[in-house]
């Protein structure tokens, strides 16, 4: 697993790294197929991205091959988001606008390996949810064309509905929880830890089980 660089786009399947259906509005997307640019609009926009926001995408090698990648950002730097009857995304949400497996990998995990990648970066970066919209004509097992994630695995992976919608609903993954858990973790720790203290008349009878990484008695 490793972040998505100007250097790792070749890791993407052509047909994705040619295709700017999120990255570029529907009138400039025509545009830029028009004239045959959309690889060039592509690199355009992760290295914008990763100027202006920082990492935005997760690739993933077995083996060295390329196994998968998904794709997020900031809401404001998704053209294409707003076009959907189900927008707009949550402020306080980073969009995955794509998440795609290569043939051949199907059925392994993958596809869960890297939402958690995904999540794992968001969370330590302080981001409340992640928020995608899904496919709802889309199965896992057979998924559509489209560029749209099926709505069957973002529900699988842990997504609930915000806003239904009969073809594009979106979904939304709550952080928040877990980096409170983890902050509330950490504070009944300390005081715990605080609480504890040691009567200075002790036996060392009574202190085997306390010993030190040295294997002195405390």
């Amino acid at each position: 697993m490793a972040n998505l660089t100007l250097d790792s786009l070749g890791h993407l399947p052509v047909s994705c790294r040619r295709c700017v259906f999120w990255e570029l509005a529907p009138h400039a997307l025509a545009q830029a197929e028009e004239y045959g640019q959309t690889d060039l609009e592509k690199e355009a926009w992760v290295s914008s991205v990763l100027l202006e926001w920082g990492s935005c995408g997760k690739t993933i090698t077995v083996d060295g091959i390329p196994a998968g990648h998904a794709l997020y950002a900031p809401p404001s730097a998704v053209p294409r988001s707003a076009a959907f009857p189900t927008s707009p995304v949550s402020p306080d949400a980073v969009l995955l606008t794509s998440l795609r497996v290569v043939e051949g990998f199907e059925g392994a995990g993958i596809g869960r390996a890297l939402v958690q990648a995904v999540v794992k970066d968001l969370t330590r970066r302080g981001v409340r949810a992640i928020e995608a919209f899904g496919d709802a004509a889309a199965t896992a097992e057979e998924p559509s064309r489209s560029c749209v994630i099926p709505a069957e695995f973002l529900l699988g992976v842990g997504f609930k509905t915000v806003r239904p919608h009969q073809r594009w609903p979106r979904l939304r993954l709550e952080l928040r929880s877990a980096i409170t858990w983890k902050e509330d973790v950490e504070a009944a720790l300390e005081r715990l830890l605080s609480s504890v203290t040691i009567p200075v008349s002790a036996s060392p009878a009574h202190a085997t089980g306390l010993r030190t990484p040295g294997g002195r008695t405390a």
